[in-house]
């Protein structure tokens, strides 16, 4: 059995001629491309911590399979705005299990995507603790909302945004939550 007890996050941009190559200098630049990356769905283990990119890597080995939520867009039309952002959403109670939310998407900011991640994940954590609001609220009101709810102790993001190459080379962005024993 695997329960990661710590998890970091990183981003990543990449422009190639191809697509494939494109990902890979995303990878490269996040500091995640010697690891055999699994995507894995949006649980934030119970009794995990968050540290920084740097820690986590240096504990990850090439070549180790290693599990991640991970966001991911690219294009390879001139100028055209992407992101990829990767929310998460902590409870207070550290026995109890988070969320963690990705995000793709076109014409949205970095202040944009990384809002609407964190608000995702936010809002699937306050529907398992019972936490009322309202979908239709701005995220700045509901995130008020939960903070006096005392359940969620801790929203973030991480996001990565771009516009495509203007020669109409691809142009990649990821942001990923990477899970370490």
């Amino acid at each position: 059995m695997f329960i990661p007890t710590k998890m970091f996050f990183t981003r990543g941009l990449g422009v190639a001629r191809e697509k494939l190559t494109s990902f890979e200098a995303a990878l490269r630049n996040a500091g995640i491309s010697p690891f055999n990356l699994v995507q894995v769905s949006s649980i934030f283990p119970p009794y995990c911590r968050v540290i920084t990119r740097e820690h986590g890597i240096s504990l990850l080995h090439p070549g180790e399979i290693t599990f991640c939520v991970l966001a991911r867009n690219e294009t390879n039309e001139p100028g055209r705005l992407i992101a990829a952002a990767t929310g998460v959403a902590i409870p207070k109670d550290p026995s109890k299990y988070g969320y963690i939310s990705e995000h793709h998407s076109f014409g949205q900011t970095a202040n944009e995507a990384g809002e609407y991640a964190e608000d995702l994940a936010a809002s699937m954590l306050a529907t398992i603790l019972g936490v009322p609001f309202d979908p239709d609220k701005s995220y700045d009101e509901r995130k008020e909302l939960w903070k006096i709810s005392h359940h969620i102790v801790r929203t973030s993001n991480i996001v990565q945004a771009a516009r495509g190459a203007r020669n109409g080379d691809w142009t990649t962005v990821i942001a990923a939550a990477v899970f370490v024993k």
